[in-house]
């Protein structure tokens, strides 16, 4: 039998009886690739909202008569994560809530969701702290730009074990403080370093004041990046003096940016992580986005016209459920045509926080491979 068919037999019983299913059964229900959501309570429609691309944006509920039940079931491939809300209306009125039944949490710069775990995903153990591993430290300071005319806040992380004799490699990350915040940025570079899978090193954590404007293929940020953050940097800690030894990285409109800020400047920066890249382009007519993307629209055009070779080596990933799937696939052809070497990835996932944390470990370690790739690849 079912799980479907027990709590439809629980519903007969009464409540006490869909009480003791909800204590042996959590929900949401995972069971190959059948995922059962469950919501209880007085509602006149319950709907599933979630950010699964092709998908329709609403999946309703169906009431289980008679009671406060409300199911349903959706077909989730093995290794995915969704993050989802329910919309629960009463009296002509709706809500968007966590799902009450959920523990599972994702969290970021808007708030939070509820999230299942499809069959076989579970968080990487690299994703958490790790007591063994030696924790570095993170510090906040200011970079005077004149790119932007004024003070600029960044984070700097320094490995476990930092030594100012020690020349170091170099991440420097859009969107920094989001992800130490919903990535976990500090645990994994504590956690991959201790594994000996990169080698230690420095990052600076960049957080922009115009996210949008900024991060558009805007010249003063490349400028503000090459000109103002790396010097700052490089009178700071002990770097390696050499291209090779630094990285961009940066997710949604940051791997816009980042991928921008190398074109601009090619040579500067030797590696790029690019996350679910916002690299939407056009062949004929509207891309239908919005004024926010008219920048971005018109450099990913200008670079499929003429990319160059920004940097020597590319990791890129997207989530299989993002709408921006189309236009990164489409433009890892291009980047592996300039001669730079690529390893792309897509996960069944979405444009999420949680997606670009779990594709760090492969990222990072194909960039700056550490000790234990050195041996075993």
């Amino acid at each position: 039998m079912t799980l479907l068919h027990d709590l439809e037999a629980a519903i007969q019983e009464g409540r006490a009886s869909v009480d003791r299913l909800l204590q042996r059964a959590p929900f949401p229900h995972v069971e190959g690739r059948t995922v059962t959501f469950l919501f209880r309570g007085e509602a006149q429609e319950v709907t599933l909202h979630h950010w699964i691309h092709g998908l329709p944006g609403q999946l309703p509920f169906r009431r289980l008569r008679p009671g406060d039940c409300w199911v349903l079931q959706i077909d989730l491939p093995p290794g995915s994560r969704m993050e989802y809300k329910l919309g629960v209306a009463m009296y002509g009125r709706g809500t968007l809530i966590r799902d009450p039944l959920n523990q599972q949490v994702a969290r970021d710069p808007f708030g939070a969701n509820s999230v299942v775990y499809g069959e076989g995903y579970a968080p990487p153990d690299w994703t958490v702290d790790d007591h063994d591993a030696r924790r570095g430290t993170v510090e906040d300071r200011h970079v005077d730009s004149k790119a932007f005319g004024g003070w600029r806040p960044v984070k700097v992380y320094r490995p476990a074990r930092f030594r100012p004799t020690r020349r170091y490699p170099l991440l420097v990350v859009h969107d920094g403080f989001d992800y130490l915040g919903y990535a976990n940025l500090q645990t994994v570079l504590d956690n991959l370093i201790h594994r000996l899978e990169i080698p230690p090193l420095c990052a600076v954590l960049t957080q922009p004041e115009q996210r949008v404007q900024e991060y558009g293929d805007d010249p003063r940020h490349a400028d503000f990046l090459v000109q103002d953050l790396l010097p700052a940097m490089e009178a700071l800690l002990p770097l390696v003096p050499k291209p090779s030894a630094r990285a961009l990285v940066g997710a949604s409109f940051g791997a816009v940016a980042t991928l921008a800020a190398a074109w601009r400047h090619p040579g500067v920066f030797g590696k790029l992580l690019l996350q679910s890249g916002s690299f939407v382009f056009t062949e004929i007519g509207e891309h239908g986005r919005g004024p926010t993307f008219d920048p971005v629209v018109r450099f990913v055009n200008e670079f499929r016209r003429n990319p160059g070779r920004p940097a020597e080596t590319v990791f890129a990933s997207c989530g299989v459920y993002e709408s921006l799937i189309y236009y990164n696939r489409s433009l890892i052809p291009l980047l592996q045509e300039t001669g730079m070497t690529v390893r792309y990835r897509e996960a069944n996932d979405g444009h999420n926080w949680e997606n670009w944390r779990d594709r760090l470990r492969e990222g990072l370690s194909f960039l700056f491979p550490g000790p234990l790739w050195l041996v075993y690849e």
